[in-house]
């Protein structure tokens, strides 16, 4: 038993309210503290998830390619509120992305888990974590359903992040907002910083918007870069039902960093009281330098998936 460390969750869907185990069938292992959440092989994790712990926001705090490189980092010095692979947005003038006073805070509430297998036979977990976007006075200003599928492939390791976001009864209309890299954000580990390069699937350089930082709109984004002598590459892909385009924010100046936005800075959304803003995005690690044709292919897998995972 590994009740010590957590539950275990093959096979089944459970809420997490304490610990158990079931025998290992199909699907990838999941392992929960009272913490983290963690989904692998069973022999070592490829994604953990922190929803405890944590003052202001739940995140990803680790991705590992199939051969066992982390490309995330977490908390970095020059940027202590560079969680992983975060999500954070301003609602009602209140920033969710930074970590000052006056922000607001995404408050955990409910986790639960289950396995399954993909459309091509990848082993997949799921995590769904209930949330509330608490403004700094405490008023609930946004819940949050939030679910991460993790599959895991023979040459990558994709992630599926789906935000559905609602305002509460009673309230006026949400603003949502933030600025040029507020949305889905990827910090890389320091290795990564240097010696990298981002391109997308129209091969468009983009808008500069500030120093190094540029904007552009595709179906996808990637960045391929090195860990030691070892070549990895992250790509983030636009749910085709998303209410906008995504525009991707990209820097490799003086550190890599890649968002996926909705120029929320150019234009907010409203989200009134009672409805739900569903946002989708895939992110893939691969060992190695796929080709952009190769990443397009897993794209097209990727979107061709969703509306099966959606309705699990």
């Amino acid at each position: 038993m590994r009740c010590s460390r957590g539950l275990w969750l093959v096979g089944v869907t459970l809420a997490i309210t304490g610990c158990s185990q079931v025998p290992q069938r199909d699907g990838a292992a999941i392992d929960v503290t009272t913490r983290e959440a963690t989904v692998g092989t069973g022999e070592r994790i490829v994604t953990l998830y922190q929803f405890r712990g944590v003052p202001f926001k739940p995140y990803m705090k680790e991705l590992w390619t199939p051969d066992g490189m982390n490309v995330l980092r977490d908390a970095p010095a020059d940027h202590l509120h560079h969680h992983g692979l975060m999500f954070a947005l301003e609602v009602d003038g209140i920033d969710f992305w930074g970590e000052t006073e006056g922000c607001g805070r995404q408050e955990h509430h409910l986790l639960s888990g289950s396995n399954y297998v993909g459309d091509e036979g990848d082993r997949c977990g799921r995590f769904v974590d209930e949330l509330r976007w608490l403004g700094p006075d405490h008023r609930v200003l946004l819940d949050e359903r939030r679910t991460m599928d993790t599959c895991i492939g023979a040459t990558a390791v994709v992630v599926t992040w789906r935000s559905e976001l609602r305002r509460p009864t009673g309230m006026e209309p949400a603003r949502i907002g933030g600025r040029h890299y507020f949305g889905l954000g990827a910090r890389f580990v320091e290795a990564m910083d240097t010696g990298g390069a981002f391109f997308n699937a129209d091969q468009r350089e983009g808008k500069v918007y500030r120093g190094d930082e540029r904007l552009v709109s595709s179906r996808w984004c990637a960045y391929r870069s090195r860990i030691d002598e070892h070549d990895v590459t992250v790509a983030m892909f636009d749910g085709p039902d998303n209410p906008r385009p995504a525009t991707w924010f990209t820097m490799t100046e003086p550190f890599a960093y890649l968002a996926a936005t909705m120029a929320y800075h150019e234009k907010e959304i409203t989200l009134p009281p009672g409805e739900t803003l569903t946002l989708v995005y895939g992110v893939a690690v691969w060992d190695g330098a796929p080709t952009a044709a190769q990443i397009e292919a897993s794209y097209t897998r990727w979107k061709a998936s969703l509306a099966e995972t959606a309705s699990r």
